[in-house]
């Protein structure tokens, strides 16, 4: 295992559950970043005593650092904190659950310091994902997947014989609370229906992109990245019970699955002690009790955020980053009540086709230009 661990975005879901796999193991915590939940932070910081505590907004920097005046952590703040927090010399892993693109200079300073990185921010892959890879490889720095769908993925290959065995992906999806509505269905949705996850407790946001499946749609972008296939061998399969967490169907058509409960304690563990597998405390999966585990189809036509991430993968370049972008400032104003839910898609889809087409992702000034690109194309767009 590693000796100590920099926790980016600790105050989150993936966050706070990477520091329960952490307590339980008795693992060492040398930084905390988050954006600016002070008040969680601070109880953070008094019982894993880390170095370094990273927040995002300023002002509550500010509170953070009087609010821990007795305490030996060293207070920073901003992006320049967030990617401090990434390079600390003592981290031996750093574990970047950072919401938003936001996550994406502290993976490549993470990656750039050699540290390997356990990573759940998907916005780091879905926009900047040449610029990760690349790096990672040029510093033999491993990309540890956090997702479960990535994780299962990721668990499946040990042991494979190489890239070329594999046939296809088949990445699972819950289907979110809306599996099996038609578009005239979907006209009415709320916020607050849209944030009834039939499986997982996760944060707004992710819960949201999981009602219009464009964290599917992101996570087929992650997985080519990942793993090095193109879309046309990523498919996607609603599995309602989210218990099959992804399949490898291999050349000679054998297809292995990773199965567990819908635990995120699970892949977590698995990025933080690989290649080791620990006791965990986690239920155990009990086939029985479920009787029946059912599979169907994604309605790519239904959920347009899942089409509209295929037609960015395959157009390459930054449009995945407009994707991504577009994405965020979308839910936010869903979740403000300022636009309807099919309007999430509409705007990913138009802001992703209205980024130009480039050749080649060159550096970060790239990747926030296009999804400033984006952003300011749906604001502009609702506003008008």
């Amino acid at each position: 295992m590693k000796q100590c661990l920099s926790v980016l975005g600790s105050t989150g879901s993936i966050g706070t559950q990477t520091l329960d796999v952490a307590r339980r193991l008795g693992m060492k915590i040398c930084a905390l970043a988050a954006a600016k939940n002070v008040g969680l932070l601070e109880e953070q910081i008094r019982e894993f005593r880390p170095q370094v505590a990273a927040v995002y907004d300023p002002a509550a920097a500010l509170k953070l650092k009087t609010a821990v005046s007795d305490l030996p952590v060293r207070v920073v703040q901003g992006m320049d904190g967030l990617c401090e927090a990434a390079c600390l010399p003592t981290a031996g892993l750093v574990c970047n659950s950072v919401v938003g693109m936001v996550g994406l200079r502290p993976t490549l300073a993470a990656i750039r310091a050699g540290k390997d990185v356990a990573l759940s921010n998907k916005e780091a892959l879905v926009a900047g994902g040449a610029l990760v890879m690349r790096e990672a490889e040029e510093r033999h720095v491993r990309i540890l997947p956090v997702d479960s769908e990535h994780s299962a993925v990721f668990q499946c290959l040990q042991g494979s014989p190489g890239k070329k065995a594999i046939r296809r992906i088949l990445l699972t999806a819950s289907g979110g609370p809306f599996f099996g509505k038609a578009l005239e269905d979907l006209k009415s949705v709320t916020p607050e229906q849209a944030l009834k996850h039939p499986n997982w407790h996760m944060g707004p946001k992710v819960t949201i992109d999981s009602s219009t499946m464009m964290n599917k749609g992101l996570e087929i972008i992650e997985a080519s990245w990942l793993f090095g296939l193109p879309d046309d061998r990523i498919d996607v399969l609603v599995q309602r019970e989210s218990v099959v967490h992804s399949m490898v169907e291999f050349e000679d058509r054998s297809v292995i699955a990773q199965l567990g409960v819908p635990d995120m304690h699970l892949p977590i563990q698995y990025a933080l002690t690989y290649p080791e597998r620990l006791a965990s405390d986690t239920d155990i999966l009990d086939l029985a009790k479920y009787g029946t585990l059912t599979f169907s189809n994604a309605d790519e036509k239904t959920f347009r955020c899942l089409a509209a991430c295929r037609r960015a993968l395959r157009r390459g370049g930054l449009a995945p980053a407009a994707a991504n972008g577009a994405n965020e400032v979308a839910v936010k104003l869903f979740l403000d009540h300022r636009i309807s839910f099919l309007e999430i898609g509409e705007l990913v889809w138009e802001a992703m086709e209205h980024q130009p087409d480039v050749d080649e992702v060159r550096s970060v000034e790239d990747v926030l230009r296009a999804d400033a690109r984006a952003r300011s194309f749906v604001l502009s767009t609702v506003t008008t």
